[in-house]
């Protein structure tokens, strides 16, 4: 038996055994994408749209192209609104056409409106199909026409209260309408400070804004409060998701390959996107070795003093990099905004100052114990002691200043920091070390 014959026998069994679409996907992992393509234009079609709409969406875009006329718009009509307009936006301009003039004219409509907006706004990631009603109207024909709406809806948990010219007013949950009494009107009950976001606002202060006041869904205005559509909690996870892979591609120097999985990724695009940082750090290592070249004749006159190198490297490592990712990690999630974002600075410095007194107590113990020199102990622990504080200060002040630039911070973690801090830090310890030098022999 051929492997997509197999699959979609498995699958059939699957789904009539209630199995999630989502779980049936690493089943698929042994096809390529011509049979992954076969298998969706073989299933029924309410099969198919379950698994189809499971996938990425680089997936989904190869497979959407190797299928039929009937089977793409079968496939687009079943998707949510914003769904399909996040997959239509993976395909070239031609393409997107092409698959916009299989659907209905409605859809056409509601997808050209979607696709206007930038994909990583409020906009972009809202979808149209809400419930939405006029305020004076009683709950008992706001269920009424609630049970007719919902089909179509992306969630019934809110219902959001417009008036005649489509601008939002109000808020209603669902447990508000069942708990309300016949011949009450929406306007009587609804909250009238509704928390809602401007289509144009970026996606990740969107996912901020539901976290805090843990929403299931959000309206998207316009510039008049003319409601537009909404965003739902699912689609919020998804940018929490994406934003912090981001971050954490950024943290370590990389970027990952848009469009592909990361295991389909080609060799030569993520060495390209790697590389980057690397000749970076490079560079930084050849600068640092030229910093101990400098000082090689205090080495050689005092050849302990290599002891001590990687200790004050590593410490100062850990130090800058702790202090950046979390003044990065503070700026995306918002518990650092502009107001907070200096006081936090110079309480980053009184932590870093601490930080240094304690471990180059410590390690000047450790050397004149380990050493029998006292000097030697107040060079490492003094070195340490400046080399902490200094990382700090570039661990938090260069992210800081790219911030206000409007350069993302995430950027100056890793091979950055890192290469700035080694550097500093040699620079400091030999400095010392010369200037105790006379001492130390």
């Amino acid at each position: 038996m051929m492997p997509v014959d197999h699959i979609y026998l498995q699958i059939g069994r699957e789904l009539k055994a209630g199995a999630h679409p989502g779980d049936l996907l690493n089943i698929l992992d042994e096809l390529n994408v011509e049979q992954k393509a076969e298998l969706i234009q073989r299933l029924p079609e309410p099969d198919a749209a379950l698994i189809f709409q499971e996938m990425e969406d680089f997936e989904q875009a190869e497979i959407l192209r190797l299928l039929s006329d009937d089977r793409v718009k079968i496939i687009l009509g079943t998707m949510s609104a914003d769904d399909a307009v996040d997959l239509i936006g993976e395909l070239t301009p031609s393409e997107a056409q092409e698959m916009l003039e299989l659907i209905d004219d409605e859809d056409q409509a509601d997808y050209g409106d979607l696709l206007r907006y930038p994909e990583d706004s409020a906009g972009g990631l809202m979808t149209t199909e809400y419930i939405s009603l006029l305020s004076d109207i009683p709950v008992e024909e706001a269920i009424h026409r609630l049970r007719e709406i919902a089909p179509e809806a992306e969630t019934i948990y809110y219902v959001f209260v417009v008036d005649e010219q489509g601008r939002l007013i109000g808020v209603l949950s669902l447990r508000d309408l069942i708990a309300s009494s016949d011949g009450i009107l929406l306007k009587d009950i609804m909250r009238r400070n509704v928390i809602s976001v401007n289509a144009a606002l970026d996606q990740e202060e969107v996912a901020r804004i539901v976290s805090k006041y843990d929403l299931l869904a959000i309206p998207v205005v316009d510039d008049d409060d003319r409601l537009l559509g909404i965003i739902t909690v699912d689609d919020v996870i998804d940018v929490l998701e994406e934003e912090a892979t981001e971050d954490i591609y950024r943290f370590a120097g990389a970027r990952e390959v848009e469009g592909v999985g990361l295991t389909e990724a080609p060799v030569f695009k993520v060495v390209k996107m790697r590389l980057p940082w690397l000749i970076i750090a490079m560079l930084g290592g050849m600068i640092s070795g030229s910093v101990i070249g400098a000082y090689r004749s205090t080495l050689e006159t005092i050849v302990v003093l290599a002891i001590f190198i990687p200790v004050i490297m590593g410490m100062g490592g850990n130090v800058g990099t702790q202090s950046s990712t979390i003044f990065v990690r503070g700026l995306a999630t918002g518990e650092i905004d502009k107001a907070d974002v200096w006081n936090y600075f110079f309480r980053e410095i009184r932590v870093g100052l601490l930080m240094g007194i304690i471990c180059g107590s410590l390690i000047s113990l450790t050397a004149f114990f380990w050493q029998g020199n006292p000097y030697l102990g107040l060079v490492v622990g003094l070195s340490m002691l400046v080399t902490i504080f200094m990382a700090t200060l570039i661990g938090t002040l260069v992210p800081l200043l790219l911030n206000m630039t409007q350069i993302d911070p995430a950027i100056t973690a890793g091979p950055f920091v890192t290469t700035i801090k080694d550097v500093t830090g040699l620079l400091i310890y030999f400095t010392v070390a010369s200037f105790f030098i006379r001492f130390l022999n």
